[in-house]
């Protein structure tokens, strides 16, 4: 094989039917969409998507939050009860490898779209539900990002110590569960062909958020102590935290005891790693603030960005702490093409994350407006079954499923 020869995307032929909205759920299926599947985005008539309404930040097609999780789409605008709209989200749903949502508990049942009515007439799907605390005990609850960064801990560790306790700066619980999502649903593809059924995959954003908590919930585990908001410190390693440079902040990350010697010679303060403060990793962190210090009265004498230079030169994890313009200026420069341009009157996309060596990634296409592939996709819906091949030629993607 050569390194010219590239493979359809790994999903090419996969029908997604995608019947969530806002965050979670929206990522995972552009993601799902990035990899070549056709996913269809059913929407109310009107209104659509909430976060079609969410602004500013606008854009010339809408809303930029809107734009950030919907490209490469089909609008479809079905509302449920109606009956033909209805028999027609069934339809898609029958036809569908992949069926995902994340409405409240009951409204799926409601509308015969659960996994029991789905499997019914579609025993391969992969029927993935996305609940903010699972489908038992917790399925009244509403899920949203903030309420379950609260309730689930994170905003706990997160933010100054002496301050209130603070969400992380994106809907980061969300963007966790919609990869997750993503995960399950690969796995479940993957166990469909070896065993020639699908499967219901449930996801939720409070257990999403607890896998996420990795290590601090692990040290919770270990002492049964709710770990505390540290600020910028990690729990367990010093220096790993931002210092004060004369015109702003550096980020160091020294590891191990062999990167805070490295970081000592930089600074020109030799002593310091054969203080017996400081010589090892866990009398760094008994001595924390001693410690900063002394890093804060040399980091003084110079810019951030100048002691980043001579930090990784030698070794040392740093970074002057900067903004989202900066991140993509540097990602840019490092060459890991960090952003997608797209057509004139849409905003850039901030490209898919992973590279492939074999595997193509589909070309991203602008967010569909509200219900622009309606027309075709309610024709295809109601053509009698047996006469179906594959969604409207002129829509993305093939669908091999009949």
């Amino acid at each position: 094989m050569t390194e010219s020869a590239v493979a359809a995307p790994p999903l090419d032929g996969v029908l997604v039917a995608d019947f969530s909205r806002v965050l979670a759920g929206p990522l995972a299926t552009m993601m799902l969409a990035d990899l070549g599947a056709t996913v269809v985005k059913v929407e109310r008539p009107h209104s659509g998507d909430d976060t079609r309404g969410w602004g500013p930040p606008w854009t010339p097609g809408g809303s930029s939050y809107f734009d950030g999780v919907n490209r490469s789409k089909h609008s479809l605008t079905l509302a449920l009860d109606d009956e033909t709209d209805l028999r027609r989200a069934q339809e898609l749903a029958r036809r569908a490898d992949v069926v995902i949502h994340n409405f409240r508990a009951g409204v799926m049942e409601k509308y015969g779209l659960d996994y029991a009515s789905v499997f019914a007439g579609n025993a391969d799907v992969v029927y993935c539900s996305i609940t903010g605390f699972g489908s038992g005990a917790g399925a009244r609850l509403p899920g949203y990002d903030f309420v379950v960064q609260a309730v689930g801990g994170l905003m706990h560790v997160t933010g100054n110590p002496q301050g209130e306790p603070m969400k992380v700066g994106v809907a980061l619980v969300d963007v966790l569960t919609g990869k997750d999502a993503v995960i399950g649903i690969l796995a479940a593809l993957r166990s469909r062909e070896r065993d020639q059924r699908g499967q219901h995959i449930e996801v939720s954003l409070l257990t999403s958020l607890l896998a996420g908590m990795v290590n601090q919930a692990s040290g919770f585990l270990a002492t049964g102590v709710s770990p505390e908001r540290l600020g910028n410190l990690h729990p367990s390693i010093a220096p790993y935290e931002t210092l004060q440079c004369s015109d702003g902040f550096l980020a160091v990350a020294c590891g191990n005891d062999r990167q805070f010697r490295r970081l000592a010679e930089v600074l020109d303060l030799p002593d310091l790693s054969t203080d017996p403060r400081f010589a090892l990793n866990s009398d760094r962190v008994a001595n924390r603030k001693s410690l900063r210090e002394a890093l804060e009265s040399r980091l003084a004498a110079d810019t951030a960005s100048k002691w980043t230079g001579r930090l990784v030169a030698s070794g040392v994890p740093a970074g002057v702490v900067g903004t989202l313009s900066t991140a993509f200026e540097l990602a840019t420069d490092l060459g890991l093409e960090p952003l997608w341009s797209m057509p004139e009157a849409h905003i850039d996309q901030v490209a898919h994350p992973i590279k492939y060596s074999h595997s193509a990634i589909r070309p991203p296409v602008a967010p569909p407006v509200l219900g622009q592939d309606a027309t075709e996709l309610c024709r295809w819906l109601d053509e009698p079954r047996a006469d179906v091949g594959m969604v409207p030629a002129t829509l993305l993607g093939k669908v091999v499923k009949e």
